[in-house]
């Protein structure tokens, strides 16, 4: 064999390694975007809510706090929000969003009092009172949560909100940075 046919099978040579070695990569490739993918697809987590279904109506005044419980599901991104509770639980350990804001009609005898508890702990209070007219206030907070943790607004003691199809009163959530351990390393 001549020098140039030797040299013609190893540059043939080489790039068949080339090639294979792209393939090998490619594959590998593919197959890191999709665990990367599925990862991503395991930490999405978002929802938002409103009060009712469907009607209009005042909830409260009650001599007592209670959970509101926001039916009207506008998204449940990872299913963590439970609008038959009012409850939303942690699925990640991580730092997350909350909002919300109470709407009512103007009352004398009526503020429009509630919070966002964590863990049966009261975070952030939206108030507003006035004798007439519309009234409103809104709050948000990020959290850092653990797996298990819960979070959910409570409406006052005495307090009166109302909500209609415009979806005045809403409770909204998202993760921000979730933040996970891989063989105790923090990523």
């Amino acid at each position: 064999m001549s020098d140039a046919e030797k040299a013609a099978e190893q540059q043939t040579f080489i790039l068949e390694e080339l090639s294979k070695k792209n393939d090998e990569m490619s594959s590998l490739t593919q197959s890191q975007v999709e665990e990367l993918r599925k990862e991503n697809r395991d930490r999405e987590i978002a929802f938002s809510a409103s009060l009712m279904l469907s009607n209009s109506g005042d909830i409260g005044p009650f001599t007592t706090e209670i959970t509101l419980t926001y039916r009207n599901v506008f998204t449940n991104i990872g299913n963590a929000y439970n609008p038959v509770t009012g409850i939303f639980t942690a699925p990640l350990k991580g730092a997350y969003v909350f909002k919300f804001s109470v709407y009512a009609h103007g009352s004398q005898a009526n503020p429009s009092t509630a919070s966002i508890m964590k863990n049966g702990q009261q975070v952030v209070k939206a108030y507003a009172h006035q004798a007439q007219g519309a009234l409103n206030s809104s709050k948000g907070v990020v959290l850092l949560l653990e797996v298990g943790d819960v979070v959910y607004v409570r409406l006052w003691p005495n307090s009166r909100i109302q909500d209609n199809g415009n979806n005045h009163n809403t409770f909204t959530g998202y993760i921000l940075l979730p933040v996970l351990m891989r063989k105790n390393v923090l990523v």
